[in-house]
């Protein structure tokens, strides 16, 4: 039966009043083939129909014929005004009128329709005003403005509705510059008090963040001209919203849009959907369409009034020529990669279809420095870009590593790729988790944005570890499983090894990874349920984790995930309990096992971290001796000359070079460090890997050479010339080049932003480094320059760097320096203690 149907129906059995009408309502709503929008369509008609008889009746009682009337009209608005009428929706209305009629004539009309809606039991919102007074009333209420944007004609004078309604559009978009501001601050405020849809257990349709509200305010926007949504997705998001309303209207036969525990799974059948999770999981997926829109259209809104504002004062510093704006600025971030207007977009020279790791460099740049990724960035590399191969080459792995140590600009970055699809075509098990609830009183998040939530809190912790990389793809991966049956952490393990082979991990960090993961509740569960005076309690801990590294690796990662599950999960006291086990594990391992940290070995990323050094090459011997014969810098010939400029490493040791190798022989003298990182930073290279040691010269040849081994990627642009890398090293080493002014001026020529807060740089000293040395241990946020500004603290301090070993992972630098004293003797403890807190207060200055 059609709507047109059921109004003819009503109006043949002679009854228009309410009992008519809710017949005709009832039987409507209990067509089972009727649902959705065509129900909503024709439950609004079958209304109209209703709504136009009772205007006419009353004009009828007023003496006068409803055709000779002029200057009144019914409008429907709001959410009926949309034609969006859910079963228990209320009815938003008002009676216009031009101040000709007599006001007690009004006033009756309006109470023989208003009376009628409530005598069937609908919620009402009224208003009488003239076209004047609804203006200002809008002007003084923006709830009120948003109401009269989706006004449609019911009844009455037709004309009067549509002057009213070309008015009010007229005065939005007039004022859009500032009421398009107080609409964002609205929706960010019901954000706040009412959480994001798209995670809650028990959410609000309508005012949750990614709600029908927020699809309400994105038509408003569209409506001021000003700036428009993304629009694929959009209206079947807010479809699908208004569905799962309707079904619970009609479950519970109230007027609600909170979707509460025990109506879940009634809503689902209604639905005909499997159970309650598959209906959350849909209304998370839509809700997140619509909070995507929304932070995409917001910043669009942005980027217009700043350009509006901006038109004015270029044009009178710039004398006022139409022509007068420039283009906006935009400064490089990475290789293909920069930043426009407040938003990273690809560089003109970006080619996605021959760059598969660009998505994930862009998103890294992005992350660090604290900005959204541009829709059309994204869009353009989900199109175009080619899968990675297996496995990932590494400096695919190096991004995504950065891009979850970014802390918390990594959620929006994240959902932006994941709105395009590249989360799940990146990692195609995060499918199983994508959206999933958890329904558990402890847990704030949806599974997937738990294990982000988790990398973000794990980013803060990453100086607490000596394996980063490690940590930040752990708490990723650590609740994987939960998207298969059985047990999520034997399930997650699996997993785990898979993708972590799959990014490129080697065999010993994927059996890591996959430790952590198949453990990551065993620190909590044992120490708030088992006895840890029972030695086989801890023995059981130690044998499970392995080694000090890894212990080290899952303390980290237990806090951060307790702290991602939510306030209640986490305490002081749960705290000190897991770090009094991980206290008596750690004495188990290192007595037990004999897991002490020798120079250069310590699994994990324990203190002393570094590789042990191989033998010097024939090359590097060979290097080391032209260095001390001619008395000046010598590059390496293993990084070849292309065109004059580094090119790409011919037979590299590495299985997998993260850049290109650069080898730099000089005689043994102080500064070499910060001399030659200096002029690296210069050269805007980014230092991947680096070791410095002393090389042995041949019998009967005095002197003695350092040999730094570098490998080296470009920030972004080319690699430079190898002639102007000797000219600049040599004049670093004479001092005739003042690093520290070149790196300050381009700095402040190039502003870089950072978004990210890290955490602050921790500079300790490994006690039993080493028996021939000390080694100082540095772990900081990367970034330009960091290995000078370190290499000068240690020349400060007067310590002589016998060896050093560089790892950048991801965006964090952790390195380990092997100093001595003038005497070549280790330090003494307060020495080095020192020298230690030296480096660390230069570093934070």
């Amino acid at each position: 039966m059609t709507s047109v149907e059921v109004r003819k129906e009503s109006e043949d059995s002679g009854d228009s009043g309410p009992s008519g009408y809710a017949a005709a309502r009832l039987r409507l709503l209990q067509e089972e083939a009727r649902s959705g929008p065509p129900r909503r369509s024709a439950l609004a008609e079958l209304t109209d129909g209703w709504l136009n008889g009772l205007f006419g009746a009353g004009v009828a009682d007023l003496g006068t014929s409803p055709g000779e009337l002029r200057g009144v009209s019914l409008i429907a608005v709001g959410g009926y005004g949309r034609g969006e009428l859910s079963p228990r929706s209320d009815l938003d209305l008002l009676l216009l009128h031009d101040g000709g009629a007599d006001a007690a004539a009004i006033a009756s009309l309006a109470d023989r329709i208003w009376y009628p809606v409530w005598d069937l039991g609908l919620a009402l919102d009224h208003s009488v005003r003239t076209p004047g007074e609804a203006r200002k009333t809008a002007a003084d209420d923006l709830k009120v403005q948003l109401g009269l944007l989706d006004a449609r004609h019911i009844a009455g004078d037709l004309g009067l509705t549509a002057a009213m309604r070309t008015s009010v559009l007229a005065d939005w978009r007039n004022q859009a510059p500032k009421r398009l501001p107080e609409l964002r601050e609205l929706c960010e405020e019901r954000a706040v008090r009412q959480g994001e849809l798209s995670h809650l257990l028990e959410p609000d349709l309508k005012e949750a963040r990614g709600g029908l509200r927020d699809a309400t305010a994105l038509r408003a926007v569209a409506a001021s001209w000003l700036a428009d949504a993304p629009r694929e997705g959009l209206a079947e998001a807010r479809r699908a919203l208004l569905d799962v309303r309707d079904a619970l209207h009609l479950t519970t036969g109230r007027a609600t849009d909170r979707l509460t525990l025990q109506e879940q799974d009634q809503v689902a059948a209604e639905l005909g959907l499997l159970d309650a999770d598959t209906l959350l999981r849909q209304v998370y997926e839509a809700a997140r369409t619509i909070a995507y829109a929304g932070d995409v259209t917001w910043r669009e809104v942005g980027r217009v009034l700043r350009a509006r504002r901006a038109k004015p004062r270029l044009r009178g510093l710039l004398g006022g020529g139409k022509g007068a704006v420039t283009a906006a600025e935009r400064s490089p971030l990475a290789e293909g990669v920069v930043e426009q207007d407040g938003e990273v977009v690809l560089a003109r020279a970006a080619r996605p279809e021959r760059d598969p790791v660009l998505p994930l460099r862009a998103a890294a740049a992005a992350a660090q420095a604290g900005l959204p990724l541009s829709l059309h960035a994204v869009r353009r590399m989900a199109a175009a870009v080619r899968p990675l191969p297996t496995p990932w080459p590494a400096e695919a792995r190096s991004q995504l590593v950065t891009l979850l140590g970014a802390g918390r600009p990594t959620v929006q970055v994240w959902e932006a790729l994941e709105a395009e699809g590249l989360i799940t075509r990146l990692l195609p098990d995060w499918e199983r988790v994508r959206c999933r609830p958890q329904r558990n009183a402890v847990h704030t998040w949806t599974v997937d944005r738990h294990l982000v939530e988790t990398a973000v809190r794990a980013a803060e912790l990453t100086r607490r570890v000596g394996r980063p990389d490690l940590l930040l793809v752990a708490a990723l991966l650590h609740d994987i499983g939960k998207g298969w049956p059985g047990d999520h952490s034997v399930a997650g393990e699996i997993i785990a090894r898979d993708v972590a082979a799959r990014v490129g991990f080697d065999r010993g960090d994927v059996a890591v990874l996959a430790c952590l993961v198949r453990h990551h509740l065993l620190l909590v569960e044992t120490a708030t349920r088992r006895d840890l005076d029972d030695p086989a309690t801890v023995k059981s801990v130690a044998d499970a984790v392995g080694s000090t590294g890894t212990l080290e690796l899952l303390h980290a990662l237990t806090e951060a995930d307790a702290l991602a599950t939510g306030p209640a999960a986490w305490s002081s006291w749960r705290g000190s309990l897991v770090a009094d086990l991980v206290k008596r594990v750690a004495a188990e391992l290192a007595g037990g096992t004999g897991d002490e940290y020798a120079e250069g070995v310590g699994e994990g990323g324990g203190s002393g971290s570094a590789p042990a050094l191989a033998p010097a090459s024939a090359e590097q011997e060979r290097l080391a001796v032209e260095a001390v014969r001619t008395g000046a810098p010598v590059l390496g010939l293993r990084a070849e000359a292309v065109g004059g400029a580094l090119g790409p490493v011919a037979g590299a040791e590495q299985p997998e070079p993260l850049g290109v190798e650069l080898l730099v022989a000089v005689p043994e003298q102080g500064g070499v460090l910060p001399a030659v990182a200096g002029v690296l930073a210069m050269h805007r290279l980014t230092v991947r890997t680096a070791e410095l040691r002393a090389v042995e010269l041949p019998e009967g040849m005095s002197g003695s050479a350092l040999m730094l081994q570098w490998w080296v990627a470009a920030e972004y642009g080319s690699l430079p010339q190898a002639t102007r890398l000797r000219a600049d090293l040599v004049r670093a080493l004479d001092g005739s080049l003042d690093i520290a002014a070149r790196l300050a001026e381009r700095d402040a020529a190039y502003p870089r932003r950072r978004g990210t807060v890290a955490p602050p740089p921790r500079v300790t000293v490994a006690s039993a480094g080493s028996r021939r040395a000390t080694v100082i241990e540095v772990r900081a946020q990367d970034a330009p320059g960091l290995l000078h500004r370190i290499g000068r603290a240690l020349e400060a301090a007067g310590v002589r760097v016998r060896s050093a070993h560089v790892s950048t992972l991801g965006a964090n630098a952790v390195d380990a320096f092997y100093v001595t004293g003038a005497d070549g003797a280790p330090l003494s403890g307060e020495r080095a203690a020192g020298v230690a807190r030296g480096v660390e207060e230069a570093l934070r200055a």
